[in-house]
């Protein structure tokens, strides 16, 4: 609660201070300074401003207590759900705009009402000589200072509630690990907020000056006064121009370099880091800028080393798993490179190629799992330890599912469990067939046999890439995708012809 007890001190702070400039510095000096009646009616009008004030006062408190009852027993509870958390954080953002509201409303409404009735009521009785027109040029200096008023202190609470949406924060992530976010969301555009504070600081001074000086020159010369009265209002019409002009040309100003970095974040965010921000700017925008593209600069050196670091940790579970058997070194990265080769040959975008890649690399882990006496036994496998090779895939998914976080390896599951389905439905370890197969396990599947072909093994030499390709060919609809196997033999071949073409030409 001491966080709410400083912002609530620092409110009525900030409101005295606001309240006894509008009502007493501005519009007691102004009305002093322009009337020209006796002391008597002077201390009669002092009496309708402290009548009023009073009027202001209770419909202000009313409001004010409305407005701030759902923060205060916020901050009197200990215990949150989230929801609430984030409302309050919501709630105490829209606080501000809020204070724009209780000011043009009861504030200005229950000091100008009850000051006008008495005023009028006075001039009616004769205890005020001055004209019913004062009256309306009285509300409109009034409606004047009230939204300069409402202007300053808006700004003064967006700083005094910013304790709270700490405090708020601080909860949240103590309860509930998570801090409260309005996530981008915009409640008051910095557009609307540019206009009218520039509209406001240009018009006031001159529409206060306008009015201040026409009742002026009702005393000095009436008649010169009317002829004021449309030049006076010819010039704030200029002005008003000028302002809104002004207005315009600072919002784009400010407005279109904000508009760019929102833009090059959202890239950001996407994962596009290849592009800078022009720095095209003279003034603290060239800083911020500057900054960004400095950020996305390390931003870019960091993700590529964790992707070395990634690589280097695929490839140092791959050499892992072949260093157990040296009959077996390196197979995991030619089954990689064969299955990258087809994914290219079949279109497949860079992300995906990096996915596949992976999966291929990890396609054989489960078989960590697998007994070294099964594993690396010289001669034939007998039905029992072929059965336990067979649970290499399974062993390989729950392998890779321990690893935290637990989405991190979602996408080379697949590729992992199924590099051992045959596409006639006569694979291992579920039993699919066709396109149900996944993706990757299809392709890997083509890559893995035709090294595992290819290779020395203890019991046997590895036959000839042609006679492994013939083999592939013979099984393609059966044992493997079609489409992928024939992708492969056809390269193979063709870069097979490429190899010979200089030493047919050097015979």
């Amino acid at each position: 609660m001491e966080v709410y007890r400083s912002f609530i001190f620092r409110l009525l702070r900030n409101y005295l201070i606001g309240s006894l400039s509008a009502i007493f510095i501005v519009g007691t000096v102004v009305m002093i300074s322009t009337l020209q009646i006796p002391n008597i009616q002077y201390v009669r009008l002092v009496a309708i401003v402290l009548i009023s004030i009073l009027f202001m006062l209770v419909a202000e408190v009313i409001t004010l207590w409305a407005q701030l009852g759902p923060i205060g027993q916020f901050f009197a509870a200990e215990h949150h759900e989230m929801a609430e958390l984030n409302r309050t954080y919501e709630r105490i953002h829209r606080f501000p705009g809020q204070t724009i509201y209780r000011i043009l409303g009861p504030h200005m409404l229950g000091f100008s009402v009850p000051a006008a009735g008495l005023t009028l009521w006075m001039i009616s009785t004769g205890w005020l000589e001055i004209p019913y027109g004062y009256v309306m040029i009285a509300a409109m200096c009034a409606l004047l200072i009230a939204n300069m008023h409402a202007l300053i202190e808006y700004y003064l609470t967006v700083r005094a509630v910013r304790p709270l949406l700490l405090e708020v924060r601080r909860r949240g992530k103590l309860l509930y690990g998570m801090e409260p976010s309005l996530g981008g969301r915009i409640l008051i555009p910095i557009q609307r907020k540019f206009q009218t504070s520039t509209a406001l600081i240009g018009l006031f001074p001159l529409c206060l000056f306008f009015l201040a000086t026409y009742i002026r020159l009702q005393y000095i010369d009436p008649l010169f006064a009317k002829e004021y009265t449309l030049w006076g209002v010819l010039i704030v019409i200029l002005g008003a121009g000028f302002s809104m002009v002004g207005s315009w040309l600072l919002i784009r100003d400010v407005r279109d370099p904000v508009a760019e970095l929102t833009h090059e974040m959202n890239r950001i965010q996407e994962g596009e880091f290849g592009r800078r921000t022009p720095d095209l700017y003279s003034d603290e925008f060239s800083q911020l800028i500057s900054g960004f593209n400095m950020m996305i600069s390390r931003l870019e050196m960091r993700q590529e080393r964790n992707r070395q670091l990634l690589q280097s940790y695929f490839s140092l579970l791959a050499a892992a798993l072949d260093a157990r058997d040296k009959y077996t070194a390196g197979h995991s990265m030619r089954v990689a490179e064969y299955s990258i080769m087809i994914g290219r040959l079949s279109g497949m975008n860079d992300e995906q190629a990096d996915l596949l890649y992976k999966s291929a690399l990890l396609h054989d882990i489960g078989k960590i799992g697998i007994p070294d006496e099964v594993l690396l036994k010289d001669g034939k496998l007998s039905d029992e330890e072929f059965a336990i090779i067979r649970t290499h895939p399974v062993l390989g998914e729950s392998i890779l599912l321990q690893i935290e976080p637990v989405d991190a390896m979602a996408d080379f599951l697949p590729g992992v469990r199924s590099h051992h389905e045959r596409y006639d439905g006569k694979g291992y370890p579920d039993g699919m067939a066709g396109e149900e197969i996944p993706l990757f396990g299809r392709i890997i599947a083509v890559a893995d046999a035709f090294d595992a072909m290819t290779s020395n093994r203890p019991y046997r030499n590895g036959m000839s890439d042609e006679k492994a390709l013939m083999i592939l060919e013979e099984g393609k609809g059966t044992q493997w995708d079609p489409y992928y196997a024939g992708l492969f033999i056809d390269e193979w071949r063709r870069q097979k012809q490429l190899d010979q073409k200089p030493e047919e030409g050097v015979s």
